[in-house]
C-alpha cells in the first residue's frame, strides 16, 4: 500500500454504504470514471452526479488537490492536479436530508527511478554458481512490475517486484567459458497493456564478466641448479590449462630481484623465459621464484639456484720459451676446496695443486700442458681447464723420412721435391747442384726435363746453426728406344764397370803369379830327383 493513501477497504465500505441507502425517490450518487490510470504528477477530470431533481448538496472527498471546473443541477466536474499516488475520491450526495456516495478507484502508475545490476565479481571461476543481483527502487503498480536478468539478449530470468523498497531480484548461473567478456544487465517491465496502455522497459547499464580458469597444478620451472657470477643462464616457466591465458600474468624473480621476462602465449598454455645473471653481491643460495596470477589468484613455484666463484686455475712455465735440453717447472694451482688434475704429472694425493719437472727436448715444442680443477657446488662438480704451451728453441734438423736422399723420375712427368727441414726458429731451407750451384725448386709442381738430373746439397739454417744433405736426381728418358738414365746413374754404372774390369785384372795377375810360382817349385823338385848323388 503506497503510504499517505486512505485505507481502500474503509473506503470501498463507505461507498457502499452510500449505494445502499438511496435518497428519496430512490436517488443516488455516481463517479466517472469509476476506475481511472495515469501518470504520477498528472491531472484528471472527475464527474459527479446525483439523481436526486430536488435541491441537493453535490461534492467530491479527496486528499487530492481539487478544483471545481464546471456544474449542472445534478452533476459537478473536479480537476484533480498533480497526482503523486494511488486514491480512492468519492462523490457525495444530500437529498432531503438524506445522504449517498460513489467510489473512484484512482491508480497512478510510474516508472522504477532505479534500475541497477549489482557489480560482478572481479574475475568469476568457470563452473562455479554466479549470482546475478538487480537492485530496483520504486515504480507502481507493483502487481504489474517485473525485472528480467539478461545475458546479452538472453533472458536468465524474471520474476515479480515485491512491495519492499527497495527491492532485489535475483538469479543463479553457472559461470562458463562461454561468458568471459560477455554483458549481463537487467530491466524492469510495467505492463499496462490491460489498463489500455504499453509495456513499459526500463534496463541498468550493462555489466561484462570476466570468467577465468587457473589449473591447481604449480608452475612447471626449470633452471641451473648452479650459476657462476658473471655468467648467464636460461631459466623457463610453464603453465598449462589456463583461460583466458592472455589475462595471465607472470613473475619470476631471483631472490628479490625481479627478472626481465619474454611470454610466449598459446592456446591454454604460457611460456615465460628469463636469462639470469650470477652477481657478486648474490653469492650464496638463492630462490628462483615463478608465479602466475590470474582472477585474483596465484600459482606459485621455486627453486634453489647456488650462485658460485671460480677462477681458473694458474697454469705456470716457469720458462714458456727454452733451449733444447733446459729444465722446465710446470705448476697448476687453483683455490682452496678445489682438486687439479695436470697432464703429464706424476700421481698425488688430489689437492688444489699439482706440479710436474721435465728436461725440454726437440720433441717438446708447442707441447700443450692441460690443468683441470673440479670444485663440487651443491652436489654439483663443476670444472675450469687452463692450457699453457712450452716453446723449445733448437738446431735445424734434415732427416731421411722428410727429405729423401734419391728420387728418380720419368722425362716430363710431373713431379714434386718434397724436403722438410725441422727446427726452431724455422730454418730457411735451399738445395743448390754440386756442379753448377743450380737451385731445385722445393715443393712446386713441375713438369720434370733432363737438365735437373744432378747431386745437391740442401742446406737448412736459423740462427741455431745449420745442417745439410744431399739429393740426388735420376731422370729417365728415351733415345734411340734405348733407355737412359742421366747423369748419376751413367757415372755410378761406368764406375762400377771399370772397378770390375780393375778387380778382374787384378785377379787374373794374381792367378797368373801363382801359376807360375806353382811351376817353378814343381821343376826344382824335379831336378833334384835327376842329379846323381856325390861321393862322400
Amino acid at each position: 500500500m503506497v503510504p499517505g493513501a486512505a485505507h481502500p477497504a474503509l473506503l470501498a465500505l463507505l461507498a457502499l454504504l452510500g449505494a445502499l441507502l438511496p435518497g428519496p425517490g430512490g436517488a443516488q450518487t455516481s463517479v466517472q470514471p469509476q476506475k481511472a490510470i495515469t501518470s504520477r504528477g498528472a491531472s484528471i477530470m472527475v464527474n459527479c452526479s446525483t439523481s436526486c431533481d430536488q435541491h441537493t448538496m453535490l461534492g467530491l472527498e479527496t486528499q487530492l488537490a481539487k478544483r471545481e471546473v464546471d456544474h449542472g443541477k445534478n452533476w459537478k466536474i473536479f480537476e484533480l492536479s498533480d497526482v503523486q499516488k494511488d486514491s480512492f475520491p468519492i462523490c457525495y450526495s444530500s437529498c432531503l436530508g438524506n445522504q449517498s456516495s460513489a467510489l473512484m478507484n484512482l491508480t497512478v502508475y510510474w516508472f522504477p527511478e532505479r534500475v541497477e545490476l549489482a557489480p560482478l565479481p572481479l574475475w568469476q571461476p568457470v563452473g562455479e554458481n554466479l549470482t546475478l543481483r538487480c537492485m530496483v527502487s520504486s515504480g507502481a503498480p507493483r502487481d504489474h512490475l517485473t525485472v528480467v536478468l539478461l545475458r546479452e539478449e538472453e533472458e536468465l530470468g524474471r520474476q515479480p517486484v515485491g512491495d519492499g523498497e527497495p527491492t532485489e531480484v535475483t538469479v543463479t548461473v553457472l559461470a562458463s567459458r562461454d561468458d568471459h567478456g560477455a554483458n549481463f544487465s537487467c530491466r524492469t517491465e510495467l505492463d499496462l497493456r490491460s489498463q489500455g496502455l504499453g509495456l513499459f522497459q526500463n534496463s541498468s547499464a550493462p555489466r561484462k564478466l570476466r570468467t577465468f580458469v587457473l589449473p591447481t597444478t604449480d608452475p612447471h620451472l626449470a633452471t641451473y641448479p648452479v650459476l657462476e657470477v658473471g655468467t648467464q643462464c636460461l631459466v623457463s616457466c610453464t603453465l598449462y590449462g589456463l583461460f583466458p591465458v592472455s589475462e595471465a600474468e607472470v613473475h619470476l624473480a631471483l631472490g628479490g630481484r625481479r627478472l626481465q621476462t619474454t611470454i610466449t602465449y598459446n592456446e591454454y598454455s604460457l611460456l615465460a623465459k628469463a636469462l639470469v645473471e650470477g652477481k657478486v653481491e648474490e653469492e650464496g643460495v638463492q630462490y628462483l621464484t615463478c608465479a602466475v596470477n590470474l582472477g585474483g589468484q596465484s600459482r606459485r613455484s621455486w627453486e634453489n639456484v647456488t650462485i658460485y666463484s671460480f677462477p681458473a686455475p694458474n697454469l705456470t712455465l716457469s720458462q714458456p720459451e727454452v733451449s733444447e735440453w733446459t729444465t722446465v717447472n710446470v705448476e697448476c694451482e687453483a683455490q682452496v676446496g678445489a682438486v687439479v688434475m695436470l697432464n703429464g704429472a706424476p700421481a698425488r694425493p688430489p689437492g688444489p695443486r699439482a706440479q710436474l719437472q721435465l728436461n725440454a727436448s726437440a720433441e717438446d715444442n708447442g707441447r700443450s700442458f692441460f690443468c683441470s680443477a673440479a670444485l663440487a657446488v651443491a652436489e654439483q662438480v663443476v670444472h675450469k681447464n687452463q692450457t699453457r704451451e712450452l716453446r723449445v728453441l733448437y738446431g735445424p734438423r734434415l732427416n731421411e723420412r722428410d727429405c729423401l736422399g734419391n728420387w728418380t723420375w720419368q722425362e716430363g712427368s710431373q713431379q714434386t721435391l718434397r724436403c722438410q727441414a725441422w727446427g726452431n726458429p724455422t730454418p730457411k731451407l735451399n738445395c743448390s747442384r754440386k756442379e753448377d750451384g743450380a737451385l731445385l725448386p722445393i715443393g712446386d709442381l713441375r713438369p720434370v726435363k733432363r737438365e735437373v738430373a744432378g747431386t745437391y746439397q740442401c742446406r737448412a739454417t736459423s740462427t741455431r746453426g745449420e745442417v745439410t744433405r744431399e739429393v740426388v736426381i735420376n731422370v729417365i728418358y728415351h733415345q734411340n728406344n734405348m733407355a737412359i738414365v742421366i747423369p748419376v746413374a751413367s757415372v755410378i754404372i761406368l764406375g762400377t764397370m771399370a772397378a770390375a774390369v780393375y778387380i778382374y785384372n787384378c785377379q787374373r795377375k794374381i792367378q797368373k803369379y801363382e801359376l807360375q810360382k806353382t811351376r817353378k817349385a814343381q821343376e826344382e823338385a824335379a831336378m833334384k830327383l835327376t842329379t846323381p848323388a856325390t861321393p862322400p
